[in-house]
């Protein structure tokens, strides 16, 4: 491939989820979605939605030192967004500006992780939908195009709906069905004409 096809293929997964295909043999990811944030010849980033961690929102709240007197905020889960980095916060949310370190994924999405985010959620005034996780799934230049080249993930559109509102249980099942695939017809092995 030359330097111009190079700089059109990236970026392609940005505003993405992948899906984890049944061969996967990562233990971080097995049945996972991860929300892609970043896709460029450098790497890409992302942050899996629907893997609990041992946490609760208000043990981080209680970490960062914020008062929060919604039990209901407090009791929320964290999620584990990956493996790199699982002391660093991140807060996958509706769009709302004004955040110290944000980044946009989409027009619906944003990704936050300074602490000024958590302040307005534990003072009730934060974004109308969020997830927090810790830590991310991080790749080199060119090494998840080969995860995918060797049939380890699946991509499909990051739809709000599954990242926001659906039981982590049912995140993968319908980002799945979203391409019209049931999870009994997926192969391990990939094919390659």
């Amino acid at each position: 491939m030359d330097k111009a096809n190079e700089k059109v293929a990236t970026g392609y997964l940005e505003k993405q989820m992948l899906l984890a295909m049944p061969g996967m043999v990562d233990s971080n990811f097995v049945g996972s979605v991860t929300l892609m944030c970043q896709h460029n010849e450098a790497g890409a980033i992302g942050i899996t939605i629907n893997r609990l961690s041992n946490f609760t929102l208000g043990e981080i709240f209680s970490q960062l030192h914020l008062e929060c007197d919604d039990e209901g905020v407090r009791n929320l889960p964290v999620l584990e967004g990956g493996p790199v980095a699982p002391d660093r916060g991140f807060v996958v949310h509706s769009p709302l500006q004004g955040y110290e370190s944000s980044m946009e994924v989409g027009n619906e999405i944003m990704v936050t992780t300074s602490r000024d985010v958590l302040a307005d959620i534990a003072a009730g005034s934060g974004p109308e939908k969020y997830v927090v996780a810790l830590g991310y799934a991080g790749w080199g230049g060119g090494q998840l195009e080969g995860e995918i080249l060797a049939n380890a993930w699946l991509s499909v559109s990051a739809e709000t709906d599954i990242i926001f509102d659906l039981p982590l249980p049912s995140r993968f099942d319908e980002a799945l069905g979203r391409l019209g695939i049931n999870i009994e017809s997926l192969h391990s092995e990939a094919g390659h004409a």
